[in-house]
């Protein structure tokens, strides 16, 4: 069975900021983080420094400021779901 759920420790799929972003992180052993995101991605304006970038894979850093962001599978399609880890957070 997957540990994608709700039953995880590190959040679920629908957890916020920093949470969301180390469960995708450790999502499948790893494998979703650098997994390019469905119809090209989703523009958004860094939740840090506010740079516009295209956020391809389910992690990216920004490339203006190396702020990390991250979406979940199930909402792959929602830019409004797109979450930072916090301007503390390296990966």
């Amino acid at each position: 069975m997957c540990d994608c759920g709700s039953g995880s420790r590190s959040g679920g799929p629908y957890a916020t900021g920093r949470e969301l972003v180390e469960f995708v992180l450790a999502a499948h052993g790893g494998a979703v983080a650098d997994s390019e995101l469905p119809n090209g991605g989703l523009a958004l304006a860094c939740h840090d420094c506010g740079e516009d970038f295209v956020l391809r894979t389910f992690v990216q850093d920004c490339p203006a400021c190396g702020g990390v962001h991250a979406v979940s599978p199930p909402r792959a399609n929602d830019p409004g779901a797109v979450q930072f880890a916090g301007a503390d957070f390296r990966r």
